[in-house]
């Protein structure tokens, strides 16, 4: 079964840290980019970071110098580092594969993780 699996949500104080771990799973052979969405109660999903397959990223500009996407292209999966935590960084985080090229089927998929909860609170 190809899947995208997450990990690394929690609660965590203003100004504190988490780090969120995606893999894709299954008969996945590579993908062009992964990166992190997040929806928050009452608001549209958005793009929080994004990394290519020449490792280009791209950011949010409310998570410039706070976050940080890599990538472990060997093992099909991104890491997200999310520092100096904001209670407005309260979302569900779900990650992204776009191009994943599925060896059995010969298709590019794209897949969603099912996402994980991420609550900036005192």
């Amino acid at each position: 079964q190809v899947q995208l699996v997450e990990s690394g949500g929690g609660l965590v104080q203003p100004g504190g840290s988490l780090r969120l771990s995606c893999a894709a799973s299954g008969s996945i052979f590579s993908v062009k980019a992964m990166g992190w969405y997040r929806q928050a109660p009452g608001k549209q999903r958005e793009l929080v970071a994004v990394i290519s397959s020449d490792d280009s990223t791209n950011y949010a500009d409310s998570v410039k110098g706070r976050f940080t996407i890599s990538r472990d292209s060997a093992k099909n999966a991104v890491l997200l580092q999310m520092n100096s935590l904001k209670p407005e960084d309260t979302a569900v985080y779900l990650c992204n594969a776009d191009g994943a090229l599925d060896y059995n089927s010969g298709d590019y998929l794209t897949l969603w993780g099912q996402g994980t909860q991420v609550t900036v609170s005192s």
